[in-house]
């Protein structure tokens, strides 16, 4: 394919953007190569400004659930845009998301709106110590709750120590206070939790992780953590900003049948606008200002545009359950087939999926936590990228990000990418 004009953007981005990228996983950095640049989306398709076509897999990396330029949702943003943009003050679209949200959420009573999963997070963590009157968290290695400094840690010598800034600009002290455990491994949260006596607030987990490839909880993982925070008097926050309403109408809660104490969203709840939101029970969100003294704002929080947008995109997935199923088959299909192309071959790999999320990791073993997603061979999945990007293919230009599937992939596009895949793994000769 010629992507002469996306090189040459990029070269240009980089004179004015640092890395020429808004989000660093765009630069194509763990894969090589130049950006491609996007001028347009259709249903399950992107078209790049040198007239390329793909098949899209990342789907804006989860909320174009249903496709991009989705004719009810735009339409809906139309009607809202000839009303004004902005206001700063409240609007009845705002009540009609929230009420809407939590009919279809279990195990919560109100929610806030705000602007993105990393304040959603952030105010999460914010609202938990300040509700449990205790500092510490704790994360899991490789799951990801955006960037705001309490997440940026890595644990020094081992899971139980105090942790250590992992990005230069976090502080040791806000480190301190972010204990870091393994995904899937219980013990490692019982050490911390011993060593850490009735100090931690609240521990943050996405409920399937999608930060180091698709990662699927172990049978009884998370109903241990629920446990553990009961009887340590912590508080469970479910970062849903990838599953929620993505794995089931109700999220990851619903489809694990786990109820968290905080949950966050983002991705699909703002129908493809920038939306997070964090919501619990009355009792836990009621601490929040203006009724209780727990600080959180935003200017355009709750801005009608986007709500607008979250509010068609819930209405159709709450009266249209047998959308998540249809994402199921067609996440099943292309995991299945897959497997047995690759069963064929001498290449290593495992995968992951649960729900419309899936991940390919080139590795010898089963990818259970972040240590075994990092065994993966990086050459073998280079490779494997350019390959399918230059075949109308668009996959995660990363090793540790889940694929989102979206409805409007049909299996005529399913059925492409699977004898793609199959020509790509004859010449994947490293």
């Amino acid at each position: 394919m010629n992507y002469k004009r996306s090189s040459l953007l990029f070269e240009n981005a980089k004179r004015f953007i640092p890395g020429g990228v808004n989000s660093p996983v765009r630069a194509f950095k763990s894969v090589g190569g130049s950006p491609i640049f996007i001028d347009k989306a259709k249903g399950s398709y992107l078209y790049d400004v040198d007239g390329n076509r793909y098949i899209d897999y990342i789907s804006s990396w989860g909320p174009m659930i249903l496709g991009h330029a989705f004719k009810p949702i735009l339409d809906a943003i139309k009607r809202r845009l000839e009303k004004g943009t902005s206001f700063g003050i409240p609007t009845e679209i705002e009540s009609k998301i929230a009420k809407l949200a939590i009919d279809m959420v279990p195990n919560i009573e109100k929610i806030r709106f705000v602007n993105s999963g990393t304040e959603a997070c952030m105010s999460a963590i914010r609202l938990a110590r300040g509700f449990t009157k205790k500092e510490k968290i704790i994360k899991f290695k490789g799951c990801y709750h955006g960037h705001a400094d309490s997440f940026l840690i890595q644990a020094g010598s081992g899971a139980i120590t105090f942790g250590s800034p992992d990005s230069p600009g976090v502080t040791q002290g806000t480190a301190k206070d972010t204990l870091l455990s393994n995904y899937n491994d219980i013990d490692s949260v019982l050490e911390i939790f011993k060593k850490n006596k009735n100090k931690i607030a609240a521990v943050i987990i996405e409920p399937v992780a999608g930060n180091m490839g698709c990662i699927v909880p172990k049978v009884g993982f998370l109903e241990s953590l629920r446990e553990i925070c009961d009887q340590n008097k912590s508080l469970l926050i479910f970062d849903e900003v990838m599953t929620g309403f993505r794995l089931s109408r109700g999220g990851a809660q619903e489809r694990l049948s786990i109820n968290a104490d905080i949950v966050t969203f983002g991705k699909v709840i703002g129908g493809g606008l920038p939306v997070g939101a964090f919501a619990s029970t009355n009792q836990i969100m009621d601490k929040l200002a203006p009724e209780g003294d727990i600080y959180q704002a935003g200017t355009l929080s709750g801005n009608p545009i986007a709500m607008e947008a979250g509010y068609t995109i819930l209405s159709i997935l709450n009266n249209d359950t047998k959308i998540f199923k249809s994402l199921d088959r067609k996440t099943q299909k292309l995991h299945f087939e897959m497997e047995s192309l690759l069963n064929k071959s001498n290449i290593p790999f495992s995968i992951n999926s649960f729900g419309s999320m899936i991940s390919l990791h080139f590795t010898e073993g089963p990818v259970i936590d972040f240590n075994s997603s990092a065994l993966g061979n990086n050459n073998y999945f280079k490779k494997y990228f350019h390959e399918m990007l230059n075949a109308g293919i668009y996959l995660p230009p990363s090793p540790f990000e889940s694929y989102f599937l979206n409805d409007a992939l049909s299996y005529e596009d399913i059925d492409y990418t699977l004898n793609t895949f199959e020509n790509v793994l004859k010449r994947m000769v490293i």
